[in-house]
């Protein structure tokens, strides 16, 4: 098991154990998970972790809405989506593996919990060389130079999520072309979240919107 070492922590913890009680140092962050307790053994741990109540994943929370959701809705959860993996950044924390099953939505109050930091890893300046997470939010540079940066493959992930939450698929490698052209469009959605989409699926990393800016973008600022 990777280990990683904290302040205030007499030896080493797993890395998830490590990377969750990071990402949730200082005031409280409602948008992840929180660790209540922990048993690290010789060949396994165990994470007590709070269960928002009540909770299903977002891929679940999508299939009960008919396989897509509206603007609206989508606009909501993702907004939280962006907090969480800016917070996790702010505090040197790469999650790796933001998709639809890391996600815990509360159906009453539709607040979003980032969970699962199992894939993640300490933030870097230089350009990661290992892939971890899952391959369908994989972006185009991966496989192109085996090279990725954290804050434009985060961006990626979450355009891909925004892409599935309302187009009920994974977009396809025309989808993702017309996308890099800026001329993809489809029926139902909006021009500010079709140029959201835009913004996050560009093949070259450089071309995508900065991370910590993706909040301001003209489509969180469409009336609902």
């Amino acid at each position: 098991m990777r280990q990683l070492f904290l302040p205030g922590h007499p030896k080493s913890v797993p890395m998830e154990i490590g990377l969750t009680l990071m990402a949730n140092m200082g005031p409280r962050v409602p948008q992840i998970i929180k660790l209540l307790d922990w048993e690290d053994n010789k060949d396994h741990y165990i994470m007590v972790m709070k269960r928002p109540m009540p909770c299903i994943d977002l891929k679940i929370f999508v299939t009960l809405h008919g396989e897509s959701l509206n603007e609206g809705t989508a606009r909501k959860l993702i907004r939280q989506v962006i907090e969480a993996a800016n917070v996790c950044i702010k505090h040197d924390v790469f999650h790796r593996d933001i998709k639809m099953e890391n996600l815990l939505v509360n159906q009453d109050t539709m607040q979003v919990k980032l969970t699962d930091f199992r894939c993640g890893a300490l933030m870097k300046k230089f350009a990661y060389e290992v892939f971890s997470g899952t391959k369908a939010y994989c972006p185009p540079e991966v496989t192109v130079n085996g090279r990725y940066h954290a804050k434009p493959r985060t961006v990626w992930s979450l355009g891909i999520l925004l892409f599935m939450m309302v187009c009920e698929y994974y977009p396809t490698d025309h989808d993702l072309d017309l996308i890099s052209k800026k001329s993809w469009t489809r029926p139902g959605l909006s021009q500010e979240c079709c140029q959201m989409i835009f913004a996050c699926l560009q093949s070259d990393p450089q071309q995508r919107i900065n991370l910590e800016k993706m909040h301001l973008h003209d489509w969180f600022k469409v009336m609902e």
